[in-house]
């Protein structure tokens, strides 16, 4: 019998081992609901601060590119990982290219997003002749340049349709919006810090017409989606 008392006990403590859970509680579903939507936050944040990040365009300065109303997504790594708020960079990335749309703090109130395209890199001589831009003296053929004011009056519009030259400083560029004729850019303050830039804007996600939106209860089943740019891969 004493034989048999003891192989049970091995026996029952074996079980015991490999089954951990009547010895411990499970842990309450609300515990494992918090749990989940606290990661789920630390992923989100993780992920908004340093991989993508979804902007709202508020302002018709990238026209036709960009319009109002369109959501997009911007890569926050492809030019270096930073440390939030101290724009320091832990790990390098790719530098600006001619044309990349980016999103920049607004060097007169950082706390503004800007988005423009890049037109001048550090080192570059930019100068506008009646609308035409050059870069170190040659023409640039600028495929995504709007204008929709024939106007061109170098006294009255200046530097809007006449600038420069100006030499772009090191760890500096030169952006312009597409809306040529309604941008507010580089042209009228200055250059963009390379520590300024968030990103490069990729992707237009969702878009929707509010030009004739009044934000009333009754206007809200009339808003235009523009189904047409979901998707829209930005160039």
């Amino acid at each position: 019998m004493k034989k048999k008392a003891a192989l049970e006990n091995v026996v029952n403590a074996d079980l015991a081992k490999n089954n951990p859970s009547k010895e411990k509680p499970e842990k309450g579903k609300l515990r494992e609901n918090i749990e989940a939507i606290i990661i789920a936050i630390i992923l989100a944040l993780f992920i908004r601060t340093f991989i993508v990040q979804a902007f709202k365009i508020p302002s018709g300065s990238m026209i036709p590119t960009l319009l109002v109303g369109d959501h997009i997504l911007v890569s926050k790594f492809i030019y270096g990982v930073k440390i939030p708020y101290l724009n320091m960079t832990i790990i390098p990335g790719a530098d600006p290219k001619y044309d990349d749309i980016v999103v920049f703090e607004y060097p007169k109130d950082p706390q503004k997003d800007y988005i423009k395209r890049v037109v001048g890199l550090p080192g570059d001589i930019v100068e506008i002749k009646n609308k035409q831009v050059y870069i170190n003296q040659n023409k640039v053929e600028d495929i995504h340049a709007y204008f929709d004011d024939e106007i061109n009056s170098p006294l009255l519009n200046r530097p809007r349709d006449n600038y420069g030259p100006v030499k772009v400083p090191e760890n500096s560029i030169f952006v312009m919006g597409d809306n040529r004729d309604h941008s507010y850019d580089s042209r009228f303050w200055g250059f963009v810090g390379m520590d300024a830039l968030k990103g490069k804007a990729f992707i237009v996600y969702f878009s929707w017409d509010t030009s004739a939106f009044d934000w009333t209860f009754s206007d809200f089943f009339n808003i235009k989606v523009r189904w047409n740019r979901l998707g829209h891969l930005l160039k």
